[in-house]
């Protein structure tokens, strides 16, 4: 009895109590996350035009088509979801609420009018749930994605009165007029595109009597037999949605209806195990910005909206890859720059769709070690006129350090070494071993798109000077293109010696020594205190902006400590770059700083805000880091509530700007809240 324990006794067993606790797992970060999630991402609302692309969204899998819910003022909406959105070449709302669920007691003959109902709408990670709450009747209805081309739709009716009840149970829907029509298919409903070859399923194995309009826009789908519910008992019906590109894929997954159709339980089983380990792995770092909830809702947030705009092999695109946005008509295809940024963050919860965004975009190198700018489901669409900033080997080493995948280095390494090789033979106008951004057409604006930055001001002035047949650069060597090109020799001599390659590795480490220095003294403004591209005649610095080219020698090291500490000091006036949301794509102090309608000319960039923070880590400024990493997470119009991660946002208001659902801000953001600092 503890009464005859001495003092001695009862602190010993106090203390192994306490040792014992803290080795335990913390509850609150090894729960069920896909329920502790819901609702941290709003995706709410009926879409009320055809091809404008709110509200979104949810889709899983890689899927070409995805969901929202409808918000609760919309009652007559209620019994189903919002969309789909079919997502080929653009985006189209196949219908405001395809598939709502239609219920008739049977005895009666008397619809069941679901817009009474007392309704619940959640979005948790990877599925989609509405529970509707009746006098009689419980239904909940929940959706998740089976395939990368099928969703399933489980509705369970629960009868909650003491007397057995007859139902009928059908749905209905009314499609966009626009391109596409209804007809009925061997199980069900089928919506077909009057360009290409893709349609649509809506479908299950029960035995259904269909009536579609004349003019193939509206459809009513009852189940033929009527289903009896006990008191207490729940009935569950599921149905499939489909979308394929042709019949091919279609036929592929036939066999797999049944199964699917019958192990729903399993299914949606397996969904919850898929998303906590991804949002398990999310969090599963000692960074101590995840200590705040408000911090681990906003990664999974990043987790969703990368998830969300996956997209799997389809078309011309033989492996999986992310779009910068669903949510935006002009991001619907795969861009180089996104994909290498996109990679770093996805390896720390999704491996394999990390490894699959590089081999998207390498599938498109070509002969010279060009990788495409962007590429697209029809290839006719892919932008050769120019590439992006070159990080893919940056993207490769992180992927390797987060898996030890070896041969996925010895894959990739050949590929990279080529493209980097690219750079001094196609953009590097007088052969000095200092590159410029450019394009292969001559065009100003495609080399401006190939910086990332399409109106920065540093630009504004800037000419075409003809390298060869294939290549033109601008008359400026690019201070950031440069020091991109330092890290990547470094970045290429690691991967090197990984796989056995020591005298490359020794090649790339004597030139990343030699091009650091360079960078070091060629474009730094002693009077000034800042980097600046220079124009390559006259070697003049190009000092008519400050911008995050000025901050990138400090983020891949090549800055000497005095020069980190003089634009640490710029970085860290509020009347420059530490404005509310810190790191505007061009100085607060600036004539031409114009955040709504600068694109380049102001906005807070999250890869360059990112970039920011690890400058100022590389260099030891750990507090200013800290302080204007708070700042971007704080003040960044609605980030840490339930709206939806912007473009870019703007640096003085802190208003979202551009485009919803933005993936790379996702990827740089858990980035920022996952990092281990060791500096």
């Amino acid at each position: 009895m503890i009464t005859n324990m001495t003092h001695k006794n009862i602190t010993l067993l106090l203390l192994a109590l306490l040792v014992w606790t803290g080795c335990q797992p913390k509850a609150d970060k090894t729960t069920d996350l896909q329920e502790e999630m819901a609702n941290v991402l709003n995706i709410q609302g009926i879409p009320q035009a055809q091809y404008e692309l709110e509200p979104f969204g949810f889709s899983d899998m890689g899927a070409w088509h995805g969901y929202a819910l409808p918000d609760m003022d919309s009652t007559s909406y209620y019994g189903g979801f919002s969309g789909p959105l079919c997502m080929k070449m653009w985006g189209q709302w196949v219908s405001k609420n395809l598939c709502q669920l239609e219920l008739t007691d049977a005895s009666s003959m008397t619809a069941i009018d679901l817009s009474k109902a007392k309704a619940e709408l959640t979005y948790k990670p990877g599925k989609l749930e509405q529970t509707l709450d009746l006098e009689q009747l419980s239904i909940k209805l929940s959706l998740i994605f089976v395939s990368d081309r099928s969703a399933l739709i489980q509705t369970d009716i629960t009868n909650k009165s003491d007397k057995n009840q007859s139902l009928y149970v059908g749905w209905k829907g009314e499609i966009f007029p626009k391109g596409i029509t209804l007809c009925k298919s061997e199980k069900g409903l089928q919506i077909d595109f009057e360009e290409g070859d893709e349609f649509f399923l809506m479908h299950n194995d029960s035995n259904k009597s269909i009536q579609i309009s004349p003019n193939k826009h509206s459809y009513q789908m009852i189940l033929t037999d009527k289903r009896e519910i006990a008191a207490g008992e729940t009935l569950s019906v599921n149905l499939l949605h489909s979308y394929y590109f042709n019949q091919e894929e279609a036929t592929k997954e036939d066999n797999q209806y049944a199964n699917w159709l019958d192990n729903s339980d399993q299914l949606f089983a397996d969904n919850k195990s898929r998303w906590n380990a991804y949002l398990n792995k999310a969090l599963d770092s000692k960074n101590p910005l995840l200590n705040k909830d408000d911090n681990r809702k906003l990664a999974v947030k990043c987790v969703q909206t990368l998830q969300t705009n996956w997209r799997s092999a389809a078309g011309d695109l033989q492996h999986s890859g992310v779009f910068p946005s669903a949510a935006y008509q002009g991001f619907y295809g795969f861009w180089s720059w996104d994909s290498w940024k996109q990679a770093v963050a996805l390896v720390r919860f999704n491996p394999e769709l990390a490894k699959s965004n590089l081999h998207s975009m390498f599938q498109y190198q070509d002969e010279m070690g060009m990788v495409a700018d962007c590429v697209y489901f029809d290839p006719k669409e892919n932008n050769w006129r120019d590439t992006k900033a070159p990080l893919a080997s940056w993207a490769v080493l992180e992927i390797y350090k987060a898996t030890s995948d070896l041969e996925f280095v010895k894959e990739l390494y050949p590929k990279l070494v080529k493209y980097h090789e690219w750079w001094y033979q196609y953009r590097d106008n007088d052969k000095n071993g200092l590159c410029e951004y450019g394009s292969t057409d001559g065009t100003l604006i495609a080399a401006k798109w190939e910086s990332g930055m399409d109106n920065a001001v540093r630009f504004d002035d800037t000419k075409m000077l003809k390298n060869n047949e294939n290549g033109w650069s601008m008359n400026q060597e690019s201070v950031d293109l440069n020091a991109y090109l330092q890290a990547e020799k470094e970045d290429l001599a690691e991967l090197a010696e990984l796989i056995d390659r020591t005298e490359e590795a020794k090649s790339y480490k004597l030139e990343a020594s030699s091009l650091k220095k360079r960078i070091a003294a060629d474009f730094w403004d002693e009077a000034t205190g800042f980097f600046y591209d220079r124009e390559i005649v006259t070697g003049k610095l190009l000092t008519v902006q400050q911008g995050p080219e000025g901050w990138i020698p400090l983020y891949t090291g090549i800055a000497t400590k005095e020069q980190a500490k003089r634009v640490t000091a710029i970085l860290m006036d509020s009347t420059k770059f530490a404005t509310k949301v810190p790191f505007p794509t061009l100085v607060a102090s600036h004539e031409k700083f114009n955040p709504l309608k600068g694109y380049w000319r102001g906005p807070v960039w999250l890869d360059q805000a990112y970039f920011g923070i690890k400058a100022l880590e590389e260099y030891g400024y750990n507090k200013e880091a800290d302080l204007l990493s708070q700042k971007l997470l704080q003040n960044a119009e609605g980030l840490l509530g339930d709206a939806p991660i912007r473009e870019n946002y703007h640096p003085i208001s802190g208003k979202g700007l551009n485009a919803n659902h933005f993936s790379w801000s996702a990827a740089h953001y858990l980035m920022l809240l996952s990092d281990e600092n060791d500096k």
